[in-house]
């Protein structure tokens, strides 16, 4: 049976039955809103495969943009059908487009279905409509530190707590855990996600990632996002960044190797947290990813702490050159390090080349030494930039270095031109520009795997390259506004109207994560929701988002009761876009395949964030 929703009334077929409110909105927008300049479309569906397919929306003939503050209607139109009423494959949802982009006056809105009286969440429209949003999402690194108190005035009150993992003063080598000859003073950076296990290389990814956001637009970053380094007169991202470097410092060792991780132990609070912490051997990839962090930081930073990361990131290039290939697997029996950790940290071949890659960019950005723009001019082309045409969204980590490169003064001319064009070449076919139109929600991606939502960040941000540097044939507007569509996507125009950051209703979402996979926010404890509990977890955290792949331990239901008789749907068997709910269950549910955050898709969609947010 389906359901005939008509807003205010729901128009029931067949018999009448009880029935809760749509599990899903029938108009999805920008919950926090758009730029006044902006394209604009808001997106009307009816479900029909999947969770909410029992639920019949037909839109009326006119839609409207309604001032909510004054009743008053600045828009009137005509939805279009997408694809002359043809369901989405990847959402399960017949949609049509409504393109409201007249509107431009500041203000508070609603989309409204004339004929059913059914409104949109409310949006605001104005140029400083995301610089909330960039606070929250960049605050999101503060509550992940490790070993720092998080007082009430900075933190509020639901989320104050001690230092935790003050033990890391003391961290172990793994394999020696009695010995306290090996004690190191590791305390420090960040939580990497929803696990507290602090990662070398996967830090010195966020120090170039956050670092890279800065430089483009340092107008942007003031001394006012309420943290503890706030009003000292340097950017308060700046400040959070150097938190992450100072741990990379303690990491590296007198003869420039640097260590591999930190493993942590867990409890919510974290400050509860009383187990051993212990760290890996140093490795070639930790070292090099170090060196790029380094150089990228002795460039921004000044006075005697950006000569100290000159020479510290000489000192680990030098080490990874005479060290190609040390690894170190955590929490595998290869190195007997199980329990180390969670996520694998080592990398592959190809990876560990990036990172070498990186690093000598990094440094011939600092120094200007032809010896690193030598090997980087030796090197380009072993990037897969260069072998996979619709790669560049998956990998873009990897290939960002290189189009930094190609910007720099004193770049060889000819490697500079070829990464340029590579960049533009890969997004004219099917993954970028050849894909434009085939996804109603207009953010298309080539798959949706664990961790879209940074997937979705990396292909907006890929799309505002090509604007911000015009590196496309296509008009510059065109290609940011290929880009918003995926800022937009995180913000709620989806299947699910969801916005993928947590708590966010005090910024303006109505629909925003509730609960997710963090070992702060634990099931049945203070901070497990939103909705439900004491205080949820808190404000701004970027989720992993969509993942059909998910899938409880493989040995459920028999491994244990907790499995229950059957995979929690949605997200298991929903069509792609749909493929999300909010939950939090550890093993051996494992919602961290689909909810759990990571200091990755906060960067990822901070690069993307910045580059609409106003510096008025």
């Amino acid at each position: 049976m389906k359901v005939l929703a008509f807003a205010a009334g729901l128009l029931l077929a067949g018999p009448v039955v009880a029935q809760d409110a749509p599990p899903t909105p029938f108009i999805v927008v920008d919950q926090f809103g758009y730029l006044p300049d902006a394209q604009k479309v808001a997106v009307i569906r009816d479900p029909e495969v999947g969770f909410d397919a029992e639920w019949d929306f037909s839109p009326g003939a006119v839609y409207q943009v309604v001032n909510t503050a004054t009743g008053a209607v600045a828009y009137e139109g005509k939805p279009v059908a997408w694809k002359n009423g043809a369901v989405d494959a990847s959402s399960g949802d017949r949609i049509w487009q409504f393109d409201f982009s007249s509107v431009t006056a500041p203000g508070a809105y609603v989309i409204r279905d004339k004929q059913a009286a059914y409104d949109s969440y409310k949006f605001e429209i104005s140029a400083s409509v995301y610089r909330p949003v960039l606070v929250a999402a960049t605050r999101a690194f503060y509550y992940q530190r490790a070993g720092f108190a998080k007082e009430a005035r900075f933190a509020g009150e639901g989320w104050a707590d001690a230092a935790s993992h003050t033990q890391d003063a003391k961290a172990r080598l793994y394999s020696a855990k009695n010995d306290a000859a090996t004690e190191r003073d590791l305390s420090g950076g960040w939580y990497d996600a929803g696990d507290y296990n602090k990662y070398t290389s996967w830090t010195a990814d966020y120090v170039v990632g956050l670092l890279g956001i800065y430089s483009e637009r340092p107008e942007l970053w003031t001394d006012d996002f309420n943290i503890p380094e706030s009003g000292n007169g340097v950017p308060d991202l700046l400040d959070e960044v150097k938190y992450g470097v100072d741990w990379l410092v303690r990491m590296q060792s007198p003869d420039g190797g640097v260590l591999s991780i930190v493993a942590l132990s867990h409890a919510s609070p974290p400050s509860a947290a009383k187990g051993p912490s212990l760290y890996g051997p140093a490795t070639t990839s930790a070292t090099y990813g170090t060196a790029a962090a380094f150089a990228k930081a002795a460039k921004i930073y000044d006075g005697y702490y950006a000569a100290d990361l000159k020479a510290r990131a000489i000192k680990a290039w030098t080490w990874a050159q005479a060290n190609p290939k040390v690894t170190f697997y955590n929490n595998d029996p290869r190195d007997n390090s199980e329990g180390v950790g969670a996520g694998q940290q080592e990398t592959d071949d190809y990876s560990r080349a990036m990172k070498a890659l990186a690093a000598a960019i990094y440094l011939f950005d600092l120094t200007g030494e032809a010896v690193y723009r030598d090997y980087v001019d030796a090197h380009y082309r072993d990037a897969n930039l260069f072998k996979h045409v619709s790669n560049l969204d998956f990998d873009y980590g990897h290939q960002a270095p290189l189009l930094d490169y190609a910007l720099m003064r004193g770049a060889t001319p000819k490697v500079a031109r070829a990464i340029k064009e590579a960049w533009a070449a890969n997004f004219e076919g099917g993954v970028g520009w050849g894909s434009q139109g085939t996804d109603p929600y207009n953010a298309f991606v080539t798959a949706y795997v664990w961790g879209s939502s940074a997937t979705k960040g990396y292909h907006g941000g890929i799309f505002s390259d090509l604007a911000r540097l015009g590196l496309s044939g296509h008009p510059v507007k065109e290609s940011r506004d290929a880009a918003a569509g995926y800022l937009h996507y995180m913000h709620g125009v989806n299947p699910l109207g969801k916005v993928y950051l947590s708590n966010m209703s005090a910024a303006g979402a109505e629909n925003s994560v509730d609960r997710f996979y963090h070992s702060w926010f634990a099931p049945g404890g203070p901070w497990d929701s939103v909705k439900a509990s004491k205080f949820g977890p808190a404000p701004g955290y970027v989720v992993g988002g969509a993942n059909p792949g998910y899938g409880w331990d493989p040995r459920c239901p028999a491994v244990s009761p907790q499995c229950g008789a059957a995979l929690l749907s949605p997200p298991h068997g929903q069509p792609d876009q749909k493929a999300y709910a909010d939950f939090n269950a550890g093993w051996p549910i494992n919602s961290w395949e689909v909810t759990e955050n990571s200091n990755a898709y906060q960067v990822a969609y901070l690069r993307l964030l910045a580059r609409f947010v106003s510096a008025d």
